[in-house]
């Protein structure tokens, strides 16, 4: 084992102009700044090791954005491009940028609202509600993004200096499934619980934090590191800037042991996971345009606040920050200035979910109908949400006559009795557990939307119960690619720890 180095940095990336807001099926223009954007990074050498986590306030980290802040890192510290790790909160209030997500981006649920407009006759183009004019350009921003997340990362490294850490755990009640199940084998997300075919909901949740305490030379607390099964979406349908629940984490936390003190909030294995209550459901506190959230009757419950708004976003910000600071009262002195480090960057090859025959002539049949009744009127933003799905499936049917697998992107870690892993995908939470329970690791981070963003990887169940997250077109590959991850993330991480 060797010494440590950590060093941190916190850059500011809220836009001074309107943003066009991403994530959604219909346009939002930023109105407010409700909190600040950021970028987080955590740079750590041991030895001839290292690794740089930057954890970022975007929905997702394109393929293009990763690359390049690879580069420009490598560039300007002499690191390899290799031990750079870019990743997403999967906030829904944060910029829309241009957005490459590689040579397999055709075919999925983003690429099938384009490819609509190449469906669809000339008559019936769908009309934006909003115009984006007024905004910061996709190009601009992406450009932005690039310099002001190389800027964490190059800024974490040059910081890096001599250091403890503290490995630990804790509990919190954020994540919960957003799938709903009913008894004739069909599942929904955002589905109506309150409705006489319910049976259960489809996965389960983790409430589980994976946490890492990092101190000075003097022993003084310099940051957190916060893993959790829950994106941060709780606003997301909001048109304001926010970083969402993490936003509130940090402050919250800085208030407490000082503003040079960060946070590094990294989203676990959550593609099916939400911060909602699907039984005790509470409405949002106003109207939001989602396609998906539909209550033909509402009952009123005693639960938690609104998590569509600002109320739920504090709440769940208090309840994270409350336990790392419980947990960190609980430590004991034993602090860490040694580790082994060990870094791997693989390529991982997966199989493109294909669609099939029958899947293909019903996307074609449900295009014409829509056509055939509704010939020259404008489109509205609920009809593309309905039809994207139709017209990704023909997308991908194209594709899949070139394409057969992809690569990607993957880092497993060791540091000290801890495994980090990464992937690009939405993953959905049952992945997560089957290689957080076999790994022989004390302690396993997992961080999805990382280096890459490849859309929803659901589970043969939700494959079955289809719906959005799970059509053939909602990601790059299905269950076969599930358990390829499983298998291949624990092959690298048990290797280590043998």
């Amino acid at each position: 084992m060797s010494k440590i180095k950590i060093g941190w940095a916190e850059v500011d990336i809220t836009p001074k102009e309107k943003i066009s807001l991403a994530g959604q099926f219909f346009e939002r223009i930023s109105d407010v700044v409700e909190s600040e954007l950021k970028a987080v990074a955590m740079a750590v050498e041991s030895g001839d090791e290292q690794m740089i986590i930057c954890a970022v306030d975007l929905v997702s980290i394109g393929s293009n954005l990763h690359e390049a802040v690879k580069a420009k890192v490598a560039a300007a510290t002499g690191l390899s491009a290799d031990k750079i790790i870019t990743s997403a909160i999967h906030s829904h209030t944060s910029y829309t940028y241009d957005r490459w997500m590689g040579t397999v981006g055709a075919g999925t649920s983003d690429f099938g609202k384009k490819y609509l407009d190449q469906v669809l006759p000339d008559d019936m183009k769908y009309v934006p509600l909003v115009s984006g004019d007024e905004c910061m350009s996709p190009v601009k921003a992406l450009e932005f993004l690039i310099e002001k997340v190389s800027e964490a990362c190059i800024l974490a490294w040059n910081n890096r200096n001599s250091a403890y850490y503290k490995n630990a755990f804790g509990r919190v009640a954020v994540g919960m499934c957003r799938r709903v199940c009913y008894d004739d084998g069909s599942a929904k997300m955002w589905g109506d619980t309150n409705h006489p075919n319910f049976t259960e909901l489809e996965g389960g949740n983790d409430s589980g934090m994976e946490l890492i305490f990092t101190y000075d030379g003097d022993k003084n607390l310099t940051g957190v590191v916060a893993n959790i099964a829950c994106p941060a979406q709780v606003v997301e349908h909001r048109s304001f800037i926010s970083s969402d629940y993490w936003g509130k984490v940090r402050e919250n936390i800085k208030k407490k042991f000082g503003e040079n003190v960060a946070v590094l909030g990294l989203c676990s294995a959550a593609g099916d996971q939400c911060p909602r209550d699907m039984i005790r459901w509470v409405n949002p506190e106003s109207h939001i345009d989602d396609p998906n959230i539909k209550r033909e009757s509402y009952i009123e419950r005693r639960a938690d606040p609104s998590m569509f708004d600002v109320s739920g976003l504090k709440l769940v910000g208090k309840r994270i920050s409350n336990e790392i600071i419980s947990v960190y009262e609980e430590l004991d002195e034993n602090l860490l200035d040694e580790a082994l480090l060990v870094h791997e960057t693989v390529k991982m090859t997966f199989p493109l979910r294909r669609v099939t025959i029958a899947e293909y002539n019903d996307a074609i049949n449900k295009i014409d109908e829509f056509i055939a009744k509704n010939r020259g009127k404008n489109v509205t933003f609920e009809e593309t949400a309905a039809l994207h799905i139709y017209s990704g499936t023909l997308s991908r049917y194209e594709l899949q006559k070139t394409v057969n697998t992809y690569e990607d992107e993957i880092h497993i870690i060791r540091f000290g009795d801890i495994a980090i892993a990464t992937n690009p995908y939405e993953l959905f939470l049952d992945y997560g557990n089957r290689i957080r329970a076999r790994s022989l690791a004390k302690q396993t981070f997992l961080i999805q939307l990382a280096c890459g963003s490849r859309a929803y990887l659901p589970t043969e169940k939700a494959e079955k119960g289809s719906h959005y997250s799970a059509y053939v077109s909602s990601g790059f590959t299905g269950h076969e690619g599930g358990d390829i991850l499983v298998r291949e993330t624990l092959d690298h991480i048990n290797k280590m720890f043998k």
